[in-house]
C-alpha cells in the first residue's frame, strides 16, 4: 500500500473511534507524543483523550463524514488535509449545543515511524457550525441501531471476521 491510502486510513480510524467512543482506536491514530488542537483544546494525545471523552459524553451520538482528502508526502513525513462534516445529537433535542453540524478540515502533520503512519500534530479547523436543534425526527420503525460501544453492529460483524 502506498502512503496516501495508509494516511487516509489513519483519518478514517480516528473518525470511527470518535463515533463509536472507541478511545483506544482514537489513540491509535496518533503517535504517543502526538499533539492535538481542537476548538476549546490544545494539548497532548493523553490530554486530548481525557478531554474528548468528557466532551463526547454530552451527546447521544456523533457522525463524522469525510470527503476531500489530499496527502503531500515527503519520505517519512506528510501533511494531509481532510474536509468533513460532523453531526452531533443529544438531549434535549431543542438544545443547539447538543444538536449541531459543523464543517471542518483536519490538517494533519503525519509521520511514519517504524513503518507506521500516525498523526504527529493535528489542527481540527472548524469552518462553520449550524444548529440542528429541534430538527431530529423519531424513527419510523424498528431496525438496526447504532451504539457507542462494542455492541454496535460494526463490532459484532468484526468479531465474526
Amino acid at each position: 500500500m502506498t502512503a496516501g491510502p495508509e494516511i487516509h486510513q489513519v483519518v478514517l480510524r480516528y473518525c470511527r473511534g470518535i463515533d463509536r467512543l472507541d478511545l483506544g482506536l482514537v489513540r491509535s491514530a496518533y503517535h504517543p507524543d502526538g499533539i492535538d488542537h481542537h476548538t476549546g483544546f490544545d494539548g497532548t494525545i493523553d490530554e486530548y483523550i481525557e478531554w474528548v471523552s468528557a466532551a463526547l459524553a454530552r451527546f447521544h451520538g456523533t457522525m463524522h463524514l469525510v470527503g476531500n482528502h489530499l496527502a503531500e508526502v515527503s519520505g517519512d513525513r506528510a501533511v494531509a488535509e481532510t474536509y468533513g462534516t460532523a453531526v452531533h445529537w443529544g438531549d434535549p433535542p431543542d438544545d443547539p449545543r447538543r444538536n449541531f453540524t459543523s464543517g471542518f478540515r483536519y490538517v494533519d502533520r503525519m509521520q511514519r515511524r517504524a513503518g507506521r503512519w500516525a498523526i504527529a500534530e493535528r489542527w481540527a479547523v472548524r469552518e462553520w457550525t449550524r444548529s440542528d436543534a429541534g430538527r431530529l425526527m423519531p424513527r419510523e420503525g424498528t431496525g438496526p441501531s447504532g451504539a457507542r460501544d462494542h455492541t454496535d453492529p460494526l463490532y459484532v460483524a468484526l468479531a465474526q471476521l
